[in-house]
């Protein structure tokens, strides 16, 4: 079973939603927040709004950070990566 979402251009709250419904109605015990590039301050957002207002009893695991590189039109680019880890406390 993969707990992951992955942050995009969706509405804010649809993200919210799927964190929360990881956790509630799939049982998960631990939900991975991912994101790319500009995406990176919406992925902490919705970890935070996740805890904050809807799933009290949800702690922060781990953050990882990485960046990769690649070329795009024959210029190398470095896109960042954030992996943020929500775990219910037990």
């Amino acid at each position: 079973m993969d707990n992951s979402i992955l942050i995009g251009e969706k509405p804010f709250m649809n993200y919210v939603t799927g964190v929360v419904m990881q956790f509630t109605s799939k049982g998960a015990s631990e939900v991975i927040v991912k994101a790319r590039g500009k995406f990176i301050s919406r992925a902490v957002d919705v970890a935070e709004v996740t805890r904050n207002r809807f799933l009290h009893d949800i702690d922060v695991k781990d953050i990882r950070i990485s960046s990769e590189e690649f070329e795009s039109e024959g210029k190398p680019v470095r896109v960042s990566n954030i992996e943020i880890t929500l775990s219910k406390r037990s």
